[in-house]
């Protein structure tokens, strides 16, 4: 799923350029790595006898040439431990000084406008948000489409949040990108955050290798979130419920405006089924942009049912039919009712991206949908004693686990 901010918890005991598509061709800041050390280079006693003599210490590599700034991936995350990071930080006031788009298009633009360069899809929600966006990336992965996919937060390493086609974007590339950063960052006032930094490299390394789409999770909120530069394809509302209050507002209607500010006009927006009091603020948010509004399971065609099978075991089957596509009892690749309405929502959001000028063929994204896999949503990590991890985080999540 993934922000809203959320924090994961183990429980125990239980591009097509914004033209036409071209061929694809034929640890967290707080994370206390282990640092290589290298020898000082400096003199040595020569054979008896002798004076002492010089002795050079081995060429330089790239990464060991400056004694200042970031050449490392410890040195980076170092770095970003520096940085204020509001996914740790309890209550943090929620306005336009904290949450500053303008700071984060500053450093954008300071980098060469890399988030318009691709096409994108944007995620926003409370709970659903990873599991929809892995879900959409691997129906396009499937698809011979080149897949960027931004969540948060991460599980172990930092590096989970960025990847392409499945791969997390290597160790060299996330020092050098936070090395290409870190003047713009220190020199800024307001200075960005951890999350416009990691957002602003995510979009630097997505636009550098091209890819033809990437997937896109808000970390909190949605109206003056990191990610709410972009201007995609389709801006998509998971499940809304209570969560990061202090922030977001009290009531679910409040929340639910907060997410609604990804809303663009011309840009279709999707949600899952609501409560009616969130529904009627998601739409009239779409109506006041210009955006067009639909809803899984309402206006677009959509069911789901529980079975159990010995070779599957118990799972949940989904339906979508719309003008162009056609998902018949599909195998939802994910444990738990609340993940078939995830994946509703996904296969609508690959509907409309067809309606974009996207080449997806039903049967590949049905393939792609069942190899879809994600560490930490009801995930059994030993039988004995039975563990399981999920990132269940507030009282709805919670329930849907249980």
């Amino acid at each position: 799923m993934g922000t809203s901010t959320k924090t994961r918890h183990a429980v125990k005991h239980k591009s097509p350029s914004r033209g036409e598509r071209t061929a694809k061709p034929s640890a967290s800041p707080n994370h206390k790595p282990t640092i290589k050390l290298t020898p000082f280079a400096g003199t040595r006693s020569a054979s008896k006898g002798k004076a002492k003599e010089s002795v050079s210490a081995p060429a330089a590599t790239p990464a060991q040439k400056a004694n200042t700034g970031i050449n490392s991936f410890a040195k980076a995350l170092r770095f970003l431990a520096n940085l204020n990071d509001y996914e740790r930080l309890r209550i943090v006031r929620y306005n336009t000084q904290n949450f500053d788009l303008d700071r984060m298009r500053s450093l954008l633009k300071k980098i060469g406008n890399p988030h318009e360069q691709f096409r994108s899809v944007h995620i926003a929600g409370t709970k659903g948000k990873g599991s929809t966006a892995a879900m959409t990336a691997a129906m396009l992965q499937a698809n011979d489409y080149k897949v960027g996919l931004y969540t948060s937060p991460h599980l172990i390493d930092v590096r989970e949040r960025i990847c392409i086609n499945g791969e997390m974007i290597s160790q060299a590339d996330f020092a050098r990108l936070t090395k290409l950063v870190e003047p713009i960052v220190n020199r800024a006032k307001p200075m960005p955050t951890y999350f416009d930094v990691l957002t602003a490299i995510a979009f630097k390394y997505f636009a550098e290798h091209k890819v033809d789409i990437a997937v896109i999770e808000t970390g909190l909120g949605g109206r003056l979130d990191s990610t709410n530069v972009l201007k995609p394809e389709i801006a998509a509302i998971t499940s809304i419920s209570l969560d990061h209050m202090a922030q977001l507002g009290s009531t679910e209607p409040k929340i639910a405006a907060e997410k609604a500010g990804i809303f663009k006009a011309g840009v279709p927006a999707l949600t899952v089924q609501q409560t009616p009091e969130v529904e009627a603020v998601l739409r009239q948010a779409a109506e006041k942009v210009g955006a067009p509004f639909d809803v899984t399971g309402k206006s677009i065609d959509f069911s789901y049912r529980f079975e159990s099978s010995r070779l599957l075991g118990p799972h949940n089957r989904v339906c979508l039919t719309t003008p162009l596509s056609k998902f018949e009892h599909l195998a939802v690749p994910l444990i738990g009712e609340h993940q078939a309405v995830n994946c509703g929502l996904a296969l609508s959001i690959i509907d409309k991206l067809k309606s974009s000028g996207f080449n997806i063929s039903d049967a590949r994204a049905m393939e792609g949908l069942g190899k879809t896999k994600i560490a930490g949503r009801m995930e059994m990590i030993s039988t004995t004693p039975r563990v399981i991890a999920d990132g269940a985080h507030n009282a709805a999540s919670i329930d849907a686990m249980m």
